[in-house]
């Protein structure tokens, strides 16, 4: 059975950790397609690639080579053989890859990457338009979120423990400027889809909210 479950929602809500601990759960594939789009930003700043020139970029696009690999007990992206999982991780790639992936070349070609791993299914679909763009026709889509301070707290947390040097007020401050671009880009903007499930997820911990997600259809309980 080819199974598609898209999980879309805004930064901070939970939607990687959520997503990761779901497909362990089902053992299907994890798409982290933030990370891609983290990865194409990524190599446009190496390569000096102009964030306007969308038939550069596009080219860019389709010759990434792009894997996700799991080590351990974790998922990381490489590009090639090199793992960049740490280095797409950084405060300015958030905003840069927010930017990029606002670049219709881009999203026609990443769209492109992201359906062709879709094909085989038993697949959970983590981003921002994998419900109402790029899986519209998957199998159970959700879409969780949670109130700015609440998410801003989560991501702040999360990059103290990286070991940064940041403000809470800094954070905050980011996570509202991503909000507006993510909402407001003309391409694919970051919306839930008309038929998925909304979960607020302030008072739930990730193990939490994959129980809500099972619950939701009696496919889950008892899927193999």
């Amino acid at each position: 059975m080819k199974l598609i479950i898209t999980i879309d929602g805004p930064a901070g809500s939970g939607k990687s950790t959520v997503s990761r601990l779901l497909a362990k759960k089902l053992n299907f594939l994890y798409l982290d397609t933030g990370a891609m789009y983290r990865a194409v930003a990524l190599q446009a700043k190496r390569t000096g690639t102009a964030f306007n020139d969308g038939e550069k970029l596009w080219k860019m696009c389709k010759d990434l080579d792009l894997n996700f690999k799991t080590v351990g007990e974790d998922i990381k992206l490489y590009l090639g053989n090199e793992n960049i999982s740490s280095a797409i991780r950084s405060p300015e790639m958030d905003m840069l890859s927010s930017k990029i992936s606002a670049i219709k070349e881009v999203r026609v070609a990443m769209n492109e990457h992201q359906r062709k791993i879709g094909k085989k299914g038993r697949l959970v679909a983590e981003g921002r338009d994998m419900g109402t763009v790029v899986f519209p026709d998957a199998d159970f889509k959700f879409f969780i979120t949670a109130p700015p301070e609440v998410r801003a707290e989560r991501r702040y947390k999360e990059r103290i423990g990286r070991g940064e040097s940041v403000s809470g007020e800094e954070v905050e401050r980011d996570l509202k400027k991503r909000d507006h671009q993510d909402k407001t880009r003309i391409i694919a903007p970051l919306r839930p889809a008309e038929d998925a499930e909304i979960i607020e997820t302030t008072t739930l911990n990730p193990d939490q909210v994959v129980e809500k997600i099972i619950m939701y259809t009696d496919f889950f309980k008892n899927y193999k």
